[in-house]
Parts: structure tokens; C-alpha cells; sequence
């Protein structure tokens, strides 16, 4: 037998369920799981208990609901063989803590199913950020959320903080994928166009063995900019050990002019002097401001129209020949000989009479 062949899985080959022949002696000790659920899920799970507790016996598994504490207990029997049953029966309970419905929570128990809670609530630091990523996963009136349900055949369940998921493992893995890389700000249609191209080639027995990076999509971000440089950059100035020079105080500027020695009358003589030159010059301007309406506007030069050229040359062949055609032709109106000849015979017939 080849090789090739021992490594392949035939198609619709399922593994051979766990039966009490194979563990006939059941197991040596007891195990339990416990979990909280929140107080708005106990009118229902007051409703479906009897349920959850017919499809646990069926696997040997006794569950307990305290409405007191506000916990489900599941708890290995003598009875059980099935080591693996007491972590389905953990799972269930998990699941109907967290608001999914009996109908699809059942299906745990079965062996080709599991179920993946995926934690989305510390993956974001914004909450309003959060609260629209998680909304993004669900889609327009959910259609975004029922299109990777029928991609993966998984069951999900959005609610609070906490992703519930529920179908095969290969599924589980693509969903996984697709919540955290919404999180993350990648929009959940790029991974289900991915799916939905994986799905198709799936079908085909010729390309299962090779690989499918050619025909999957490559999504670049196109948003991606340079970091816009600022106007004003701030230069570092050269490192120098000696501290800046002094300022020069008033003072100091007043004995480098000589101001300081004069009298008093001499400097307000001076200072009156410079108010004076300073209204002058604001005066100026104002007067100039003023005068801009009076200056008249530059007049465009004046062009002069061409005259007209009243010589126009006449061709006299060319009338001369429509004149000989106009009179050929017989439109409505008879010629001027023609009606007088007929004028003429039209007096004879009179005089006749």
C-alpha cells in the first residue's frame, strides 16, 4: 500500500463512538463543574431544566440549578463510562449562561461537535469603539453574522462581552479568526469572501492537495498615509556651556544713548517730540487711506472700429443667367407676352359676339 494513500482520510469516514465496552469499569472518582449565570436567564432556564437534565441522564451525568446562588452544577455517576462526557456537560452549562438557546446547546453533547467562547470585551480600549466593532460583526439586521454562519456551520451567539460559538472544529477555527480580526479593525466581509473562495475549491478533488494562496484574495489597505510633517518645527539650538548674556535693563540702554544725564524738562521735551512725530506719521496715513477713493481708475484705450469696406464686388454673368432661368421656368404666373396675346384673342371673341 502506498503511502499517499495511508495518510488520506476517505470521505464520509467518521470515528466509532465511545461505547461501555470501552470502559466497562466506569470511572474511579467523581467530577464536577459549576458556573454562575446572570440573574435575567432564570425564568428560562427554570423552563428548560427538565430538558438539560433527560439529555445529560442519557450520558450518565447529574445536573443541578440553584436559583439561590445563581449556579448549575453537573456532577459525574457510578454509572458514567464516557471520561469525556463531564466536559460536554461543563460546556453546556457554559453555553446557557451565556443566552444560547437549548435547541442549539444540546448539540454539544454530540462528537463531532464543540463549542469556542472567544472574550472581545478587553481587545478594544474605547467603548464606543467596541460597541461599533461588535455591531460591524453582526452585520445590517444580522445578515453579516448569518453569512458566517453558513460559511463555518457554526451557531454564534453575540452577547455582552463574550463571543459564543458552537459547530465543528473547522469551523470554530475560521470563526475565531474572523471575531478577533474584527476586533482589530478588519471588516469581517474580507474573511468571507476568503470562506466563500475556500469553499469553492473545496468541492474540487483536484486541488485539495495543492495550494490555495493563488486563488485567494490579497487585501491591501489603501488608507495608509505619510505622517503629515508640521509647519512650525522646532529646531534644537547648539549646546553651549555659558549661560546666555544678560539683557540690558532700561537703564542700561538710557546711559549707552546719553538720555541718562539730561534734565527732566530735556526728556519730556524729547518724549513730547516723539508723540508728535508718531501722530504725524498716523495722520499721514490716514490721509492716504482716505485720498485711495478719489484716484480714478485706469481708462483702457480707446480702438477704433474698422470701417466697413462698401465696395462689393457684383458678378452681372451670374444674375443675368437666374434672370434667363426665372423667365424659362413656369411657376404660377404666365409670361408678359403670353398674356397679352391671350388678352387679345379674349377681345376678338367680344366683338364676334
Amino acid at each position: 500500500v502506498d503511502e499517499s494513500e495511508l495518510l488520506t482520510v476517505p470521505d464520509g469516514w467518521k470515528e466509532p463512538a465511545f461505547t461501555r465496552e470501552d470502559n466497562p469499569k466506569g470511572l474511579l472518582e467523581e467530577s464536577s463543574f459549576a458556573t454562575l449565570f446572570p440573574k435575567y436567564r432564570e425564568a428560562y432556564l427554570k423552563e428548560c431544566w427538565p430538558l438539560v437534565q433527560k439529555a445529560l441522564g442519557e450520558h450518565f451525568v447529574n445536573a443541578t440549578l440553584d436559583l439561590i446562588e445563581g449556579s448549575m452544577t453537573v456532577t459525574t455517576t457510578k454509572k458514567t463510562f464516557d471520561p469525556y462526557a463531564i466536559i460536554r456537560a461543563r460546556d453546556l452549562i457554559k453555553l446557557l449562561a451565556r443566552s444560547v438557546p437549548f435547541e442549539q446547546v444540546f448539540r454539544i453533547l454530540q462528537d463531532d461537535i464543540a463549542c469556542d467562547i472567544i472574550k472581545i470585551g478587553s481587545l478594544v480600549r474605547k467603548r464606543d469603539t467596541f460597541i461599533k466593532r461588535r455591531g460591524r460583526l453582526l452585520g445590517p439586521k444580522g445578515s453579516t453574522l448569518k453569512a458566517l454562519e453558513l460559511l463555518t456551520n457554526c451557531y454564534i451567539m453575540v452577547q455582552g462581552n463574550t463571543v459564543s460559538a458552537l459547530g465543528p472544529f473547522s469551523g470554530l477555527k475560521e470563526v475565531r479568526k474572523v471575531v478577533l480580526d474584527t476586533m482589530k479593525n478588519i471588516h469581517p466581509i474580507y474573511n468571507i469572501k476568503t470562506l466563500m473562495i475556500k469553499r469553492e475549491l473545496s468541492k474540487d478533488p483536484e486541488l485539495r492537495s495543492q495550494s490555495w494562496e493563488r486563488f485567494l484574495p490579497k487585501f491591501k489597505r489603501k488608507n495608509l498615509k505619510k505622517r503629515k510633517e508640521p509647519k512650525k518645527k522646532n529646531t534644537k539650538k547648539e549646546y553651549t556651556p555659558f549661560p546666555p548674556p544678560q539683557p540690558e535693563s532700561q537703564i542700561d540702554k538710557e546711559l549707552a544713548s546719553g538720555e541718562y544725564f539730561l534734565k527732566e524738562r530735556q526728556k519730556k521735551r524729547k518724549q513730547v517730540q516723539e508723540i508728535k512725530a508718531r501722530q504725524a506719521e498716523a495722520v499721514k496715513k490716514r490721509q492716504e487711506e482716505r485720498n485711495k477713493a478719489f484716484i480714478p481708475p485706469k481708462e483702457k484705450p480707446v480702438v477704433k472700429a474698422k470701417k466697413a469696406s462698401t465696395e462689393k464686388k457684383i458678378d452681372i454673368e451670374a444674375i443675368k443667367e437666374k434672370v434667363k432661368n426665372a423667365k424659362k421656368k413656369k411657376l404660377g404666373a404666365l409670361p408678359v407676352e403670353e398674356v397679352k396675346l391671350k388678352m387679345a384673342a379674349d377681345e376678338k371673341k367680344k366683338k364676334k359676339k
